[in-house]
């Protein structure tokens, strides 16, 4: 599939499509979802580490339930954006992730997935913490321009300077991004645990995924 030329001429090449939305209901879900994680914590020392161990979001608890089906029908929006029409066939394997304070998770991408995502359970203020540093980022998320040295020849104004994007996640929030894209998530500063539920896509391989290439 071609990339869409508009009607001046201009063409977006090579574009890293990324969904970024609040789920409804969340509140409610997260006060729940932060308790049996922190008590599965607590059972199993390597929750966040020993993430293959088992699929977080095959649970059938109905709180883990509801945020696995909204996982679905977001992945579903993000196919359709990219104008994949066909029906698809995945698997999601979920873990939970709990940073204490300093904890972090060094630059990564997802090797063999379709998709990544993370649901925010609980990311406490950073706001109150200590910087001795400008730069900092606490409990933030940074994606990293896939494209090598892409804003060497950036100008002022140049959609190109950035080859870093973070943000501060909201709790109740959903990312989803192509798993070959590089990311990290800076130390907690706060006291308390920043908590989410990261996630893969995991295609069905069909002979119907086959792109046509010219």
């Amino acid at each position: 599939m071609k990339p869409a030329e508009d009607k001046d001429g201009f063409i977006q090449l090579w574009p890293t499509p990324m969904l970024r939305q609040q789920l409804p209901g969340h509140e409610a879900a997260n006060k729940i979802l932060s308790e049996l994680i922190l008590k599965r914590e607590q059972e199993q020392h390597n929750l966040t580490t020993d993430y293959l161990a088992s699929n977080f979001l095959a649970d059938p608890h109905p709180a883990i339930k509801w945020l696995s089906q909204c996982i679905q029908v977001s992945v579903k929006q993000y196919m359709e954006k990219q104008g994949v029409s066909y029906e698809t066939r995945w698997t999601l394997q979920g873990w939970p992730n709990v940073n204490h304070r300093g904890d972090y998770h060094g630059l990564h991408n997802h090797p063999h997935s379709y998709l990544s995502g993370t649901y925010y359970v609980c990311v406490p203020p950073q706001k109150s913490c200590s910087r001795n540093r400008s730069d900092l980022a606490p409990a933030e998320i940074s994606f990293y321009d896939p494209r090598p040295q892409a804003n060497m020849t950036a100008i002022r104004d140049d959609a190109q300077i950035e080859a870093e994007y973070s943000l501060l996640p909201e709790p109740g929030e959903l990312l989803i991004w192509p798993a070959w894209l590089h990311h990290m998530v800076h130390p907690n500063s706060a006291s308390d645990p920043r908590i989410s539920i990261s996630f893969n896509v995991v295609l069905q391989r069909a002979s119907d995924h086959l792109p046509q290439q010219t």
